[in-house]
């Protein structure tokens, strides 16, 4: 009998001790599922940074036509416009290392055409371009602004919008980056932190980052020459209570 009660007697602590284990584990095992869903908590904000900034290279082609009977003379005619355009440059303020010419496109209408009798007034015609590439912004648009004075000297500029368009390049986007990002995260982490304080919550870390694009526009279709330049920062950060 002795043996007996001494053996439901281990037994018995036996069995209180793994009872106590498993609350203990249970207890353990709860706590930390808690913790990781805390750290599973999180709020995803977006952060904008938007400057203008003047454009600091500017490209401007100059497309003019001529028209001739005589090949020899319709070079000669080539030549002398682009003379012109160089010198109404250069009264202009515009660096002649700023100016280049390209080879002229030249059209034989006799030889293009199929048939018929229709006259043609001048047999050969040409379109050439002289296009200034430079970083002196003013100069550029001042002489712009005086286009008519190579009319008046018989030259005929073709105003094709689309094929012989200005562009204003804005070329410093490395210098201005890392300000740019850290407003954009800086801006982001405002608009969580608001979030968690209306929530309850407090902002923690940062889970994850991403760094969007940064974009380069015209600010409006008047002046293309200043530039806004945008990127948006999306940031994730752990929230706990």
């Amino acid at each position: 009998m002795m043996r007996t009660t001494s053996n439901t007697g281990a037994a018995f602590w036996l069995g209180l001790l793994l009872a106590a284990g498993l609350i203990g584990a249970a207890w353990y095992a709860s706590n930390s599922a808690i913790k990781v869903k805390e750290y599973e908590r999180t709020v995803t904000a977006k952060g904008l940074s938007e400057r203008e900034y003047p454009a600091d290279v500017v490209i401007w082609p100059i497309q003019f036509v001529t028209a001739e009977n005589d090949l020899g003379a319709l070079y000669q005619e080539l030549e002398r416009s682009v003379a012109e355009i160089r010198s109404f440059l250069n009264v202009q303020g515009v660096a002649a290392a700023d100016v280049s010419v390209a080879p002229p496109a030249i059209t034989d209408k006799v030889a293009q055409q199929w048939g018929g009798d229709a006259q043609i007034r001048f047999r050969y015609s040409a379109t050439q371009t002289v296009t200034v590439y430079s970083s002196d912004i003013e100069s550029v648009r001042g002489a712009m602004s005086q286009m008519t004075e190579l009319g008046k000297q018989g030259l005929v500029i073709n105003a094709d919008e689309y094929g012989n368009a200005t562009e204003y390049l804005f070329t410093r986007l490395n210098e201005i980056k890392p300000e740019m990002i850290e407003e954009a995260t800086r801006n982001a982490r405002q608009v969580a932190a608001k979030f968690a304080q209306d929530s309850d919550s407090q902002l923690g870390k940062i889970r994850r980052a991403s760094q969007g694009q940064f974009s380069i526009d015209a600010r409006d279709r008047n002046n293309p020459h200043i530039k806004k330049v945008r990127v948006v920062s999306t940031v994730e950060y752990y929230l706990s209570d």
